[in-house]
């Protein structure tokens, strides 16, 4: 009898215990690869389900009254559901206390929805529902070019189709001042005027449609009148040189999503 209720009191320690750990389970757990940001943990009680990192992107934030900060660099990115009852305004307050704790300016505040804040070049964007939130967070840096037209394969193109889509041409955000990343890529257009004495190019400015079309018009002509000057600069004719400005007019993918409009922002040379 003894031996018997031993046998029935293991074979319960031993149910139980698989209970246990097929409760263990059944617990949500965060998407395979996620972890917290080192800046900002997550809500209490939250669980990631899905987590993005990028040596190198962009992202449009939010300033309030129809501006937005773009900003380009390291990337992190998480969408991450909170525990059961918990409110929008809850997750608000506790981040809007927490961004400013950990040394953060906050830059907008959107009541119980938005914040964006930033510490030097880290800018974080909370995009909250209460039963779930999204969490971006990019550090600013420029890019480092690892792909580069040479002036063969630019002078190729032109002859074969009259145009090319420059990639490797930066400015400041919002402005017309190259940034010196750019001058690899200078350096090879330049070299295609000087093996190519004859020819004659319109260097064009294409913006995203962020921001009105009347600035985007503006901006995309100081640019092409930049590109124009610099190469005036390194002893290119300026009479072989045009700079037209085309704004947001001539997209080539989708401006609704960021890498559309990456590829909308650029440089085309167009043989004359």
């Amino acid at each position: 009898m003894m031996r018997f209720s031993r046998t029935i009191l293991l074979c319960s320690a031993v149910l139980f215990g698989m209970n246990l750990a097929a409760q263990d389970d059944d617990k949500p757990q965060d998407a395979e690869g996620c972890k917290d940001s080192p800046l900002i943990t997550r809500f209490p009680g939250s669980i990631i389900h899905s987590c993005d990192n990028k040596e190198y992107e962009q992202a449009d934030l939010p300033l309030g009254d129809d501006k937005i900060k773009h900003v380009e660099g390291e990337y992190h990115y998480w969408d991450i559901g909170t525990r059961d009852g918990t409110s929008e305004i809850q997750v608000f307050r506790n981040f809007q206390t927490a961004i400013r704790n950990a040394g953060f300016t906050i830059d907008y505040a959107n009541s119980p929805e938005q914040i964006v804040g930033h510490k030097g070049k880290t800018w974080i964007f909370i995009d909250n529902r209460g039963v779930y939130y999204y969490q971006t967070i990019v550090t600013e840096k420029q890019m480092q070019q690892e792909v580069t037209a040479d002036a063969s394969s630019i002078s190729d193109e032109l002859n074969k189709s009259g145009h090319i889509a420059i990639y490797g041409i930066h400015f400041d955000t919002g402005k017309a001042a190259i940034l010196p990343d750019s001058e690899m890529i200078l350096e090879q257009i330049s070299k295609v005027m000087q093996d190519n004495p004859d020819m004659k190019l319109a260097v064009e400015g294409h913006t995203d449609n962020q921001g009105s079309a009347a600035a985007n018009q503006t901006l995309s002509e100081k640019r092409a009148q930049a590109v124009v000057a610099w190469l005036v600069q390194q002893g290119v004719a300026a009479n072989r040189l045009a700079a037209r400005g085309l704004g947001q007019t001539k997209p080539v993918e989708d401006n609704s999503t960021e890498d559309g409009r990456a590829k909308n922002r650029r440089v085309e040379l167009v043989k004359q």
